[in-house]
Parts: C-alpha cells; structure tokens; sequence
C-alpha cells in the first residue's frame, strides 16, 4: 500500500517537534548544570577570550573578533551559521552573566569573528577582562525544517509532484539518448554520470568507502553545466560543502560559496559571497556610503529638517550599487554551493534551479532536505545510507523513524533510479571485503592498483587484538583492568587500560616498521574510539608519551563521526566497551562501525574485548573474519 505523503510527513513534524523539545531541554540542563568548564572539555566553549576589535563586514554586519586566550586541546564545535552567547564573569560572581549574543561568522584557530546586532555594547567588550564564549541553541535551524515541512506538506506544481513522487514506488521519469563515454571513470562511475544527465526528476548516486563519490558527482554537475546555466549544490555540513566546492574549482568551474568555510585560507575564502563582494570594483563606493549613513545616525542633530531626504538618497544609491554587485556575482556563477539550512539564505530569495544537487544526504534529516528542494526542478542525491546516520538526540523520534533519510526513501521506493558505485581505491581487499559482503551485497571490489596495498611484507592487513583475552591471561583475574567506565551521558564510557593498550600496540608496529621510515615517507595514522572520553584520555596520553614526540603530526585522534570522508594509512580502532553483561550501546549502529573500519588504506588494528563484542552477530562475524585471515597468513 502506498504511502501517504501528507500524513507522512505531518508525522514527521510531530517527531521533529519532539527532537527539538528534546534538544533544548537538554541544551538548557547542560548550560544550567554542567558549568563552563565542562562544556569547553566538550568543545562547546571557550575560556578565556579576549575582545580584539568591532568592525563592519561586506554585508554591512557588525561584526567582533574575538581571541581565545587558554590553551585547549579540545576540538571545539564552533563553525559558520552556529549561535552563540558571549559572556562576562563579574568579580566575586561565580554565576554566569550573558551580555550579547552572536552568530560565529568564521573560527580560524583560535580566532574566531561573530557577527553581533547593531547597537551591541562593544565598549563593555573593551572594558571587559575576561570573556566566555559558548555555542546557544540553534532555534534558527529547527524553524527553517518546520517551514520547509508545511511548505512541502501543502505544495502544489513541481514541488508538491515531488514530494508525491518521492513517497510512491511510481516511476522517475528519464530524458532518453545515448549515453556519453568518460573514459578517466570506472564502468560504475560512468554509468552514475549517465543516469544523472538522463534523470528528469530524481537520481541517487550511492557511493560506499573511497569509491570516488565525490569524483562522480564533480563530473556530473560539470556534465550538467553543459546544459544549464546554473545548479546549486548543497550538503548537510560546511565541511561537506567546502569539500566539493573546493573540487569544483579545481575543475574550473565558477562557485560561489554561501557561508563561510571552516577552513579559513585563501583558497577557500576566494569563493565565498562575502570575499567576492568586497572584492567587487564598486564595493570602495558602497562602503564610502555605508560609513557615511553610520556617521550621519551617530551625528543626528535635534531640528536637521534634512536628514531624512540625505539619508533617503543615500539610502537609495546603498540599495542600487548593493543589488549590482549582487546581480553580477550571481549573473557569473555557475554554481551556487551552500549548506542545506544556508539555501534558505534571503541572498537566494526567489531563485530557481534546473537542478539541485544534494551530495552527503544520507547524513541529513529529511526535512533538512526539503529547504532547498524548493527552489529546483529535479534533485540529484549523493552519499551512503550505509554509514553515518543523521544525529538525533530524542530515543522516541529516532524510533518512530525520525532518522529514516529522504536518500533512504527513495532508494527503498524507487531502487531504478539508485547508482551503487563498485570499485574503490582506498583500502587493501582484505580491509575491504568484511564492509563489502556485509553492507554491501559483496558488490564492492578493490581497483588493481589498491588490492595489495601495504607497509610491511606478509603482514595482516587487519589485527583485533583481544584485550579481554590479556585480563584473562593476567597473574590476577580478580578484577579485571580493562573493565570499561561511566564518566557522563554525554561523554559516554571510557577505558583507560585499553587506551594505554591501544598505544603500546601501535608503537609495537611503529617498531616493526622503523620510526626513520615513518618519518620520511610520511604515514599517516588515525586513532578512532566511538567515544569521546576514550578519544580525549587518548590524547592526553600522546601528549605525555615521549615514544610519540616526534611521530605527533602524523597521529590524529577523534570519534568515528570526525573521520567521516577521511582516510589514513593506518587506521587503530579502540571500541572501549567491555562489561559482563555484553551491553554494547551505540556500537549497535552498525553504519558507525562501517565507517570505522574502512577509513584505513594498509593497515587497520582492532582493539576490544571479544567476550562483550561478539555476543553481536556483526562483531561475532567481524572477529571470524579477522581470526580467518590470520589462519591463512600463518598457512
């Protein structure tokens, strides 16, 4: 029976009305009890900052820039587009006092820029010792979801025959003409680039692990260029965003960025609205008129009969030379890149796309998705259902299929239109093979050239080491070190004897292979715990540990969700759960575990405790499979 789109989705905004409860109660408990301190362990704040100077942005926005004075080793959440409160701590108060609130323009190590209302005190700013900064709930986000979920919910023409189209197993209609030959693509690649040009309404590229997604989808909006002016391109995370279109320039091809990127170099900043406007030859003019219309307010004498008519003009003359340079960066891009939320930007109002390209979808909420569907005629979705899921905090909405992706609905209703891209060219066949048989059907298989990729001669290309096994092999069972513990619901569990396991393990191998040699042919190594606590005490243990001084700028240690898109030559994954009653938690989103186990390219090594781990079908499998591979190198 087919599925009812209205009613679909007015329960998908009831379960997002939930999330969003949810989120800001817990938002709110966090500000309120955990205290300032913890929230910057959690990245969440900062301590110690320090006003640097107010300014007016190209967009005519006040701006601050702010410097964090405390040295901190935490990766910080602060980004583009996130709201924040700006706060003073008054002498003999321990409470917080909030006096401004912001939204971070850009974070550039520890700098970071936030535009701020006009009017803002910026001489408290500059009279104040010290400053906090920490994130403030994103009401902004959730509203543009709740918009764009009635506007899709009541749509009529092109969006409401997509949304109709979407929830039925009704066939997408297709253009028809032979298709075109990309001989620097693979068979699959070239056939995802074909459905896409033949797409008249929808097409999923489905790309697992270093498969070359992004290869594909660069080729298929350059394809589609050659047909249509302009597409917009859009992707869950600025990261995301910055990713493609950093690739899209390296093709050639003219983007202009909405949004700030999180890396802030000139390269990626040369794209971005805000640059390319002031760079513009009439932007000294519209600067000359802004200041002098702020001059003008500031200096306003009581009985001026002829402020209102010289403001008027200026007024006026701003409006025409804002909307030239903004017809003419808009007139030459050929792509529009933003975030999903950011295509709501009022820079886009009453824009139109022939096609709209969504690349990471499976990563984003579906109503996320619907904002910018808005604004095009059909939509290319790109990314894996079979990885990171999108984040969700309510257990009720989760389960009442909150986390169910636009990409996952279309690939279930309509499996024609759905690319599954076969070779890929990251990792060893044999790191390979479990993802492919278990995610994947068996369809995926190693390019030539990556098959027997490796570093040392007759190694495992993949160890677990079984740190159950050493407490039992231990002179004292009685209590077992290994043991993991509770440090909080929102860092989770950590295991310190593992993380010390963890390292001693990985400069075992640093050994075999020779320091010197790691050194000059630069390999590089990810540390991965699905934990944060465990990633943090990893850390620190780095820091501490003379073995690793001069080894510290190729190790970089994180959760599974920061390495999403990235690869390393060595992967050393610590999955901390150990417990007598096999409970697992969030190891039981097996897409996390996909994503863990194929960022390495030659060697990936698996600590954890089997007896906990392989109480679950896939961990039990994943085990086998490993001890499988041993057997046959021992042969």
């Amino acid at each position: 029976m087919t599925e009812s789109p209205i009613l679909a989705l007015q329960q998908q905004r009831i379960l997002l009305e939930i999330e969003y409860n949810v989120d800001k109660e817990e938002h709110r408990r966090q500000m309120e009890a955990k205290g300032l301190e913890r929230l910057a362990k959690r990245g969440d704040a900062w301590l110690g900052v320090r006003f640097s100077r107010s300014y007016y942005n190209s967009l005519n926005q006040l701006s601050i820039e702010l410097i964090r004075t405390q040295d901190n080793d935490v990766e910080h959440n602060f980004e583009f587009g996130r709201p924040v409160w700006i706060s003073q701590v008054a002498e003999g108060d321990k409470r917080k006092a909030f006096s401004l609130h912001g939204v971070v323009s850009y974070v550039d190590g520890d700098r970071m820029v936030a535009t701020v209302p006009d009017g803002s005190d910026i001489v408290g700013l500059q009279t104040a010792e010290a400053l906090n900064v920490q994130l403030g709930f994103d009401e902004t986000t959730y509203r543009l979801m709740f918009e764009a979920l009635d506007r899709t919910i009541g749509a009529r023409g092109r969006l409401g025959y997509l949304r109709d189209l979407f929830y039925s197993a009704q066939q997408a209609e297709r253009f028809s003409f032979a298709p075109l030959s990309f001989p620097f693509l693979n068979r699959s690649q070239e056939k995802a680039v074909n459905e896409v040009l033949w797409a008249k309404d929808v097409a999923v590229v489905h790309g697992p692990p270093g498969t070359g997604k992004t290869t594909t989808l660069v080729e298929a909006i350059y394809e589609t260029l050659r047909r249509e002016n302009q597409v917009l391109v859009c992707a869950q995370s600025n990261m995301a965003v910055d990713w493609i279109s950093e690739k899209l320039v390296d093709r050639g091809v003219n983007v202009l960025r909405i949004g700030n990127p999180t890396r802030v170099n000139d390269k990626m900043l040369s794209f971005t609205y805000e640059r390319r406007f002031e760079a513009h030859p009439d932007y000294p003019q519209l600067w000359a008129i802004r200041k002098t219309i702020r001059q003008l307010c500031a200096n306003r004498k009581r009985g001026d009969h002829s402020f209102h008519q010289k403001m008027e003009r200026l007024k006026e003359r701003e409006i025409e030379l804002e909307l030239r340079i903004r017809n003419q960066l808009f007139g030459e891009a050929r792509v529009i890149a933003s975030t999903l939320v950011g295509s709501a930007n009022r820079l886009l109002d009453g824009m139109k796309f022939g096609t709209l390209f969504i690349d990471e979808a499976a990563q984003a909420l579906e109503a996320a998705c619907w904002i910018p569907i808005r604004r095009a005629s059909r939509v290319i979705l790109a990314g894996d259902h079979c990885q990171l899921p999108p984040t969700i905090k309510s257990i009720a909405a989760m389960k009442g299929g909150l986390d169910k992706t636009l990409m996952q609905r279309i690939v279930d209703n309509k499996p024609e239109a759905v690319t599954l891209l076969t070779m890929q060219y990251r990792m060893n066949e044999d790191i390979m093979r479990f993802s492919s048989d278990w995610f994947y059907h068996g369809r995926v298989e190693a390019a030539p050239i990556v098959k027997y990729r490796g570093i040392l001669d007759l190694d495992k290309a993949i160890e677990w080491i079984d740190i159950g096994q050493i407490d039992d092999d231990s002179d004292n069972t009685a209590e077992r070190k290994y043991h993991e513990e509770f440090v909080g619901e929102n860092f989770g569990r950590i295991n310190k004897a593992e993380a010390h396991e963890t390292l001693l393990s990985l400069a075992r191998y640093f050994v075999r292979i020779g320091r010197q040699r790691i050194i000059d042919e630069r390999i590089d190594v990810g540390i991965i715990s699905p934990y944060r606590a465990q990633v943090q005490y990893l850390r620190r243990l780095i820091k501490k540990t003379d073995f690793y001084k001069p080894l510290r700028k190729i190790i970089s240690v994180n959760t599974v969700d920061g390495f999403q898109g990235q690869e390393r030559d060595i992967i050393v994954i610590s999955l901390v759960r150990s417990n007598e009653q096999g409970q697992i938690g969030f190891l039981n989103d097996l897409r996390r575990m996909n994503v863990a186990i194929t960022r390495a390219r030659m060697k990936l090594i698996i600590l954890g405790d089997a007896s906990t781990l392989t109480r679950h079908p896939f961990y039990r499998k994943l085990k086998d499979y490993v001890d499988g591979l041993s057997e046959t190198k021992t042969l």
